[in-house]
């Protein structure tokens, strides 16, 4: 199937990273048709990183229907976006992560919109990247590596050039985060490595060490243009069936297609494979944020494959759309 190509996500990257991105209007109004809507207000967003791109895309698809709607986003991780939320600072928190019971009785109410996961990464420069490639890494491999630290060598997971393992892990408060260790049914806090700040920032980091291992979401390790894993930092496979090697039915890394198809079957695992979505504090009752959470799961999920996502299944849409009548 054909599909799409839209904006490179370095611009998304740097727009994420710069702060917050206000969308007034991104089209040419034809003057001579007369808006025939007057849903206005002002929807603030702020959270995940992994929700960022899309997130933008979807106001912008949103604001050609409803003009007079504005909005700013920023992408600052999921504690950000849930913690800002739940204290009123925005109308939406991006969540990339399971909500906690505490920020439930604070009055956190998900909808879930789009899914996608987190992917172990590793810098292509590595002298073990063909072996690492096709033999794969274990699950108890990544947690010695990630949690107990008793992996310190990348010839401990197959490779055949003595070289240390150096660990990048976010320094947010983030849902790559706590997915990535809940993998190993740990927190956040449980993983080793050097801190650092954010989707890009993690990516970067891996990308300029040659011995650096990390985890990203897949929007910043692919190219939504070529669909192609982006240079210097690539997916590192998992062997989920822990035979050794990476089998056909698990070598789906090469595209950003390829992977997606594989987290709707199934064959990546869940976790890091995880639900994303829009957080309120309380049921949502401004107009102009129903009027956008019930976009999103119409019209809205037609740009989620282009862009790398998942689509919700027709009855898990039905479930979400339940939440905002």
């Amino acid at each position: 199937m054909k599909r799409k190509f839209f904006r490179q996500q370095i611009i998304l990257s740097a727009l994420a990273i710069a702060g917050t991105i206000t969308i007034l209007s991104s089209f040419k109004k034809d003057e001579n048709k007369p808006v025939a809507d007057d849903l206005k207000g002002t929807i603030n967003i702020s959270g995940a990183f992994a929700l960022y791109p899309i997130t933008v895309k979807w106001a912008q698809e949103f604001k050609k229907i409803h003009p007079n709607v504005v909005f700013n986003i920023s992408a600052g991780g999921a504690g950000k976006g849930v913690t800002d939320a739940l204290s009123g600072l925005v109308d939406i928190g991006l969540a990339s992560r399971d909500i906690n019971p505490a920020e439930v009785k604070k009055g956190a109410y998900t909808i879930y919109v789009t899914k996608d996961a987190v992917v172990p990464t590793f810098n292509t420069g590595n002298p073990n990247a063909a072996a690492l490639e096709s033999k794969g890494v274990k699950r108890d491999q990544f947690l010695n590596v990630f949690v107990t630290g008793t992996i310190k060598n990348w010839n401990q997971l197959g490779g055949k050039v003595s070289v240390p393992i150096h660990i990048y892990t976010r320094s947010d408060a983030a849902g790559a985060a706590e997915t990535w260790a809940k993998y190993f049914n740990k927190k956040q806090e449980d993983l080793l490595g050097v801190g650092v700040y954010g989707d890009p920032g993690l990516a970067q980091a891996v990308k300029k060490d040659v011995t650096g291992i990390g985890y990203n979401n897949l929007a910043y390790l692919y190219d939504l243009k070529t669909r192609k894993q982006v240079a210097g930092v690539h997916a590192l496979p998992i062997d989920v069936n822990g035979n050794g090697k990476i089998d056909a039915d698990e070598n789906f890394y090469d595209t950003i297609d390829h992977l997606t198809d594989a987290i709707a079957s199934g064959k990546y695992p869940s976790p890091p494979a995880r639900n994303l979505g829009f957080l309120f504090k309380g049921k949502p009752q401004k107009p102009e944020l129903v009027e956008f959470v019930k976009f999103v799961l119409t019209e809205g999920q037609k740009y989620v494959d282009e862009n790398g996502y998942i689509v919700l299944s027709k009855q898990k849409i039905a479930e979400e759309l339940k939440k905002v009548n």
